[in-house]
């Protein structure tokens, strides 16, 4: 499996000329969604969610098709009835030939007077875990942890026992977006190898466009 990482939480998962897209947001790169067989989105929120990006997917290839969550699918399936295929916690199906179980039901919390949305995490091949925004944890093992890195949601101490918990064999970042150039230094010494590697698991940052093979 070849793990590509398209901006901030997109990640793009290849397998046998296939290709699973997880949350093609605004924050992605422009092109995130193109050339999927496959579409997968935790939430509504616009970094994790692009309606364009998605519509241009899907129109696109009349064989892609979308599994998301209540609120997403409902701004999509009217106009591809068919092919956007809603789910939520506990359920499982396969998309672009990848076993995918959903965990999950709510965002994390991001302040007391703010609603929280519904969020959705998927475990792909009972292997590669995205949480979206929330920091689920699957009643199953996770090899490959994409780690929430940063958010208005979160605080280090918790991203840290977040890693702690699961105990991945690895955890590449996600949701970073939000970060400049002088802060990624700083959480690689406190979660990787060169510092006192808090989260126990092995821990690398791919860049826009560079990939892993897990």
């Amino acid at each position: 499996m070849r793990l590509t990482k398209q901006g901030h939480s997109s990640v793009r998962l290849e397998r046998d000329g296939r290709a699973l897209v997880i949350d093609p947001g605004g924050f992605s790169e422009d092109d995130a969604a193109q050339g999927a067989t496959a579409l997968l989105v935790t939430h509504e929120h616009p970094d994790h969610f692009d309606e364009r990006r998605l519509r241009t997917a899907l129109e696109a290839d009349p064989s892609v098709e979308l599994w998301t969550l209540r609120s997403v699918a409902e701004q999509l399936a009217p106009a591809f009835p068919g092919r956007v295929h809603t789910v939520g916690h506990g359920d499982t199906f396969e998309a672009a030939g990848f076993r995918v179980a959903v965990h999950g039901e709510l965002h994390a919390v991001i302040h007391p007077d703010i609603p929280r949305v519904t969020n959705v995490g998927f475990l792909v091949d009972e292997r590669v875990f995205h949480p979206g925004d929330a920091l689920t944890v699957p009643d199953a093992p996770v090899e490959t942890l994409l780690l929430p890195l940063q958010a208005p949601w979160s605080k280090f101490s918790e991203i840290v026992d977040y890693v702690r918990e699961l105990a991945p064999r690895r955890a590449y970042d996600i949701h970073d977006g939000l970060l400049g150039g002088n802060a990624f230094p700083i959480y690689e010494r406190m979660l990787g190898p060169t510092g006192p590697g808090l989260g126990g698991a092995d821990h690398d940052r791919l860049l826009p466009g560079e990939s892993a093979t897990l």
